[in-house]
């Protein structure tokens, strides 16, 4: 296991955010978006880190390598989103998307919520083996709340109980 920190977003860490995200969105799974198709990049303090929400970092050496946030979308819900970890510190050997689930699980937890949902796309198989491994159920669109934030990618869907 690697050192890796994993601590709260900082208005300083908003492009290094960026440089990790849209890598992996546009080279590695071919998705073609922008950062100003993902405004709520641009405002992660009013966006996530607000009511019951929160957007943390992963740190190694300095660097951000990985993100995840959390969406407070009411009725004691949120929306797991952003969860991205850099190629060089993927897999069980460092840990880096453990530790960040395991820091908003505990958010989670301490705040009072009871479900997380999530949305992901068909291409990121990987993380849809680690969501389940993690005890996330695949849920038909229809069965999300109202209140969560689609987005255009989006083609599967899933669920997480709190407790």
């Amino acid at each position: 296991m690697t050192d890796i920190e994993i601590r709260t977003f900082t208005a300083d860490d908003a492009d290094a955010v960026l440089s990790v995200i849209l890598p992996i969105q546009r080279e590695e799974f071919g998705i073609d978006i922008t950062a100003d198709e993902q405004p709520d990049l641009r405002v992660i303090p009013d966006f996530y880190q607000s009511g019951k929400g929160q957007f943390w970092v992963a740190v190694k050496d300095g660097a951000i390598v990985g993100t995840v946030g959390l969406k407070d979308i009411g009725n004691n819900q949120a929306a797991l989103r952003k969860m991205f970890v850099s190629a060089a510190v993927r897999g069980r050997e460092h840990g880096v998307a453990a530790l960040l689930l395991d820091r908003l699980l505990a958010h989670a937890r301490d705040a009072g919520l009871t479900d997380i949902f999530l949305g992901t796309t068909d291409k990121f198989v990987a993380a849809h083996r680690f969501y389940e491994k993690n005890g996330f159920s695949e849920i038909a669109k229809s069965a999300l709340p109202r209140s969560f934030p689609l987005m255009a990618v989006d083609s599967k869907f899933y669920r997480y109980k709190v407790g």
